[in-house]
């Protein structure tokens, strides 16, 4: 935690606890204090384990080692809510399923955010036999529906995805675009989080885009000077064409921190391959027959991911950072972005990131001792803490940054 006493201030506490054990304080002993959770959600897709939580994966073996490397990394599950996969026949949702994927994260402490609930791409086919008015009451009626039946297991979702381009999206017809261009932008956000917010309002509900340029800003201003109430806002970095750098980053999180609300980064890659060409435009178009990693791609692909992790975990507005896809095998567009190659092998980025995580973000089982009067203190980052003496153990948080003044009972 060499860095604390600065870059990191606002994500760690300066801690006294008192410890008693039976009703007195536990004075001069040899405890073990353990970070068991960061308040600081890492996150990644949990796509690949929705089989394996469901006990349908193909290799059973190979679905339980990558489940133990994904924990040994996140803490944040995102799970698949795409319109057009997850109701490809109107009124028969994949519900049971991803239900059951849901409640295998939370179980194991992991909170899960959906993605997404609308958006024009990988949406319904079926939406276009409908008019605009019943694509609206379709998708309001989706929501409702979903956000209803997933409350308590997911209480985070994507609301909307990629607005700024909705309206003029032109790759191919869909029913989405076709609202967005008939009701606006606008309209279209406040319909799909009044009914978000109506089905779990106490759900945290994000605008979420790819585009970082002032058209995203203008958006996100209209929609907060219409009264819509956005809980964080979301940013994606696919970083296909190479990593952004400090200096881009810090200027991302500096125009977008300016509304004072959570920034989540949604949608993180950082390629541990050929960089993409820069002259592409939609990510889309880029199609190779092969995308391998490389030896070279490996060790800078760890580099910047300990860069941009560092970045972000330094700005106070981020509360959650999500990497999109742990494996190479299955990874978006095919490329090498996992941090596991497709051999189930973990890459120099997964042990980078793992220390980091683990040791220097967090506290490994470490032997420590009480003073006098039964006190122990630490600095810790944000989260969840487990100290045991005696065969006896206690359950402390640190929740807030600063001085933090806990009294715990070993039980």
């Amino acid at each position: 935690m060499s860095e604390t006493s600065g870059r990191y201030r606002h994500r760690t506490a300066d801690a006294t606890v008192t410890l008693t054990l039976d009703g007195q304080p536990l004075a001069d002993r040899e405890v073990v204090l353990e970070q068991t959770r960061h308040k600081f959600l890492f996150g990644c897709t949990g796509f690949e384990l929705v089989d394996h939580a469901n006990g349908a994966a193909a290799d059973p073996d190979a679905a339980a080692r990558n489940a133990d490397l994904w924990e040994g990394l996140f803490n944040f599950a995102t799970l698949p809510f795409y319109w057009g996969r997850y109701e490809p026949v109107r009124g028969k949702p994949d519900t049971e399923r991803l239900l059951k994927a849901a409640r295998w994260f939370a179980e194991r402490g992991h909170p899960v955010k959906g993605h997404p609930l609308a958006w024009h791409t990988v949406t319904a086919d079926w939406l276009l036999d409908l008019d605009n008015e019943e694509i609206a009451r379709a998708q309001v009626e989706r929501i409702e529906r979903d956000v209803s039946a997933f409350a308590g297991a997911i209480d985070m979702w994507d609301v909307i995805n990629e607005v700024v381009i909705m309206p003029i999206f032109d790759k191919y017809d869909n029913g989405i675009t076709r609202l967005c261009r008939d009701i606006g932008r606008i309209p279209m956000v406040r319909m799909v989080f009044d009914a978000a917010r109506k089905a779990n309002p106490t759900a945290t509900l994000l605008l979420n885009d790819f585009d970082m340029t002032a058209a995203y800003e203008c958006l996100v201003e209209g929609v907060l000077e219409a009264g819509i109430q956005i809980d964080a806002l979301g940013l994606q970095s696919h970083m296909h064409q190479g990593y952004w750098g400090e200096e881009k980053t810090e200027a991302i999180l500096d125009r977008f921190s300016r509304y004072g609300l959570p920034i989540h980064f949604t949608e993180t890659t950082i390629l541990s391959g050929e960089i993409m060409p820069a002259h592409i435009e939609d990510l889309n178009d880029h199609v190779v027959d092969s995308w391998p990693s490389t030896p070279e791609g490996e060790a800078r692909q760890a580099d910047e991911i300990e860069r941009h992790y560092r970045t972000l975990l330094a700005h106070p507005s981020v509360e959650a950072v999500t990497y999109w896809g742990m494996n190479d095998a299955g990874m978006w567009l095919g490329a090498p972005g996992g941090f596991v190659g497709v051999d189930g092998t973990p890459k120099p980025s997964y042990h980078r990131l793992h220390h980091l995580v683990n040791e220097e973000w967090g506290t490994p089982s470490t032997t420590l001792a009480t003073d006098a009067e039964g006190r122990l203190r630490f600095t810790g980052f944000l989260g969840d803490y487990t100290i045991t003496a005696e065969g006896r153990r206690a359950d402390v948080a640190l929740v807030e940054p600063g001085e933090a003044r806990v009294e715990a009972a070993l039980g």
